[in-house]
C-alpha cells in the first residue's frame, strides 16, 4: 500500500473514531500532497519519497508554529501544533539522534575532504544525501559548521 493510501485509510479510521485532530491533520497532509501533485507545468502522482518530503515540510511548519506560539505566550495553540506534529511523525522515518548525526557528519567530511567554510554547501549536500531526511536540517547545519570551523 502506498503511503498516501495509508494516510487516506488512517483518516477514514479517524473519522469513524471521531478523532477530529487526526482527521484535520491528515486532511491537511492530503491537501498538501494534492497541491504538490498539480504544481508546475505537468501534474503527476507523487512517489512515497516525495510524499515523505511533503509530510516533512508539514512537520517543520508545525515545529515553527509551536515555537512562534510559545514566543507569543499562546501555550494552548503551541500544544495543538505539537499534537499535530506527533501525528505527522508517525509517517516519517525514525529520526537520528544528535550523536548519530555527528558520526555521519564527521565521516562524510573526512571522506569528501571538506575542510573549510567555503565547502559548506557541498558538505551539506553530501551529508543531506546520506541522512535522507532522518534529522532536522538545523541540527545538520550546526554540526557541519562546527566541524568545518
Amino acid at each position: 500500500m502506498s503511503l498516501i493510501k495509508k494516510i487516506r485509510s488512517d483518516m477514514t479510521d479517524a473519522m469513524k473514531a471521531k478523532n477530529k485532530l487526526t482527521v484535520s491533520t491528515l486532511r491537511s497532509v492530503i491537501a498538501a500532497v494534492q497541491q504538490a501533485e498539480v504544481a508546475g507545468s505537468v501534474s503527476s502522482t507523487l512517489t512515497d519519497e516525495e510524499v515523505l518530503k511533503v509530510i516533512s515540510a508539514q512537520a517543520k511548519r508545525r515545529v515553527e508554529a509551536a515555537e512562534a506560539f510559545d514566543a507569543g505566550n499562546r501555550p494552548e495553540q503551541a500544544e495543538a501544533e505539537r499534537l499535530e506534529l506527533e501525528i505527522l511523525t508517525t509517517y516519517l522515518p525514525t529520526q537520528l539522534d544528535e550523536s548519530e548525526v555527528k558520526i555521519i557528519v564527521a565521516k562524510i567530511l573526512a571522506e569528501g575532504s571538506f575542510s573549510s567554510m567555503k565547502d559548506m554547501g557541498a558538505a551539506m549536500k553530501a551529508v543531506n544525501e546520506k541522512i535522507d531526511g532522518r534529522a532536522e536540517g538545523r541540527l545538520i547545519a550546526d554540526l557541519v559548521k562546527s566541524e568545518l570551523s
